[in-house]
């Protein structure tokens, strides 16, 4: 593949990032045009906080009139969007706001797009780009997806559990709040999985077949040294706010695509790992800590020097010119190791999935929703390779 490509890249989310900046929410909600918000989130922890006591009153302190939708899972679900989908008809909403993570934001957008279309709100999770949605602010409580300044969100169909994630610019969001402080409360396990997440999507656009992308590939290796630094950190002091600030940060720059332009990108694992969550409803990122090093593992003789080259640069590893592989391979035992030190899975039968799931999965991936039969860019992979890659998860 020739060089970097020709692109656009348009990120138009207004960030307020620091303690306390959720009092002003009211405040940002009308600058952007809101006058009747549904407010959209998950279960009880926004609630016992006293995180969504607060958004109310500074929704309140701006006359900005409100209704509710609790409820969104981990995975969220397209029964609750329709729900979502009804009540801002029927209110009127002109403005989603979603308080939490990346799942209700996720759940917000398919609602933001949803109200506003004739058809199946489905439909742009089978390929339908987003031309249009209710605008879309977030007060985000946990740093993984990067919802929060993408253009991107993922829906699981309760019918058959097929988890399809829609795109396009109408769903970045017009703000985003971004206090840290707010992902002090999460369990390890939680802080933990959102960190792989993050790391995740930067792979997902380092593996490339893209020549001559070296700013890319140095912000992406930057991003991904500097969740080595933060992590540990803040898996032994969960109150470590400058730790939670910097990941919180680059939860943001790993997805909204400044770190994508002008290169192929890969996303078969997150392709895999979808199929992993829709049969166990494991934890997004746990998911991705089993699939991403045996991915790694099954395409590494593709192009062996970019993962010798990124065994180098961010793992340290001594770059053995004569036997690039065994770079690699170093690498690859690097992260596994440095996921397994964060309290990540590192089989299938962790997540809550087994053998007998694999053909299914398999086949789903591939062909799923519309599939042609195979995923991923940098190697395309068929049905046959993908099992393989569930196999090496065992």
């Amino acid at each position: 593949m020739i060089g970097m490509e020709n692109f656009t890249f348009f990120s138009p989310t207004y960030f307020a990032f620091g303690k306390g900046q959720e009092k002003d929410t009211g405040m940002y909600v009308k600058r952007f045009g809101g006058s009747r918000v549904l407010i959209h989130y998950g279960g009880g922890s926004v609630i016992r906080s006293g995180l969504l006591d607060r958004v109310k009153r500074s929704l309140d302190a701006e006359g900005i009139s409100y209704v509710e939708l609790g409820g969104v899972q981990p995975n969220p679900r397209s029964g609750l969007v329709y729900q979502g989908i009804e009540l801002c008809r029927k209110e009127k909403v002109d403005f989603v706001l979603a308080v939490g993570g990346g799942s209700a934001i996720d759940s917000a957008k398919a609602i933001a797009a949803g109200t506003v279309y004739e058809g199946d709100f489905w439909d742009y999770y089978q390929g339908k780009p987003v031309d249009q949605a209710l605008p879309i602010g977030t007060v985000l409580t946990i740093a993984a997806a990067g919802s929060e300044g993408s253009p991107d969100s993922v829906i699981t169909k309760e019918e058959g559990m097929l988890k399809r994630g829609a795109t396009g610019e109408a769903l970045r969001p017009a703000f985003s709040i971004l206090n840290p402080e707010l992902t002090q409360t999460l369990p390890p396990y939680q802080t933990a999985a959102g960190i792989t997440d993050i790391m995740a999507h930067l792979l997902e656009r380092y593996f490339t077949n893209t020549k001559d992308v070296e700013t890319t590939d140095r912000v992406i290796e930057g991003l991904l040294m500097s969740m080595i630094h933060e992590a540990p950190k803040v898996i032994a002091d969960p109150n470590d706010y400058q730790a939670r600030a910097n990941i919180m940060w680059a939860g943001m720059l790993a997805h909204n695509n400044c770190c994508g332009v002008g290169r192929e990108q890969d996303w078969a694992s997150h392709n895999i790992e979808h199929e992993i969550s829709a049969v166990s409803d494991c934890a997004h990122g746990a998911g991705l800590a089993v699939v991403f090093p045996a991915w790694m593992r099954y395409t590494m003789h593709h192009n062996v020097m970019r993962s010798a080259q990124l065994a180098n640069r961010v793992w340290g590893c001594p770059m053995d010119f004569a036997d690039p592989e065994a770079t690699a391979k170093a690498g690859i035992e690097a992260f596994r190791g440095f996921l397994k030190s964060i309290g990540m899975p590192g089989t299938l039968a962790e997540l809550g999935a087994s053998a007998e799931d694999i053909p299914h999965m398999a086949h789903s991936a591939c062909y799923g929703n519309g599939g042609k039969g195979f995923v991923g860019n940098y190697v395309t992979l068929n049905e046959e390779a993908v099992t393989e890659i569930y196999k090496l998860m065992l």
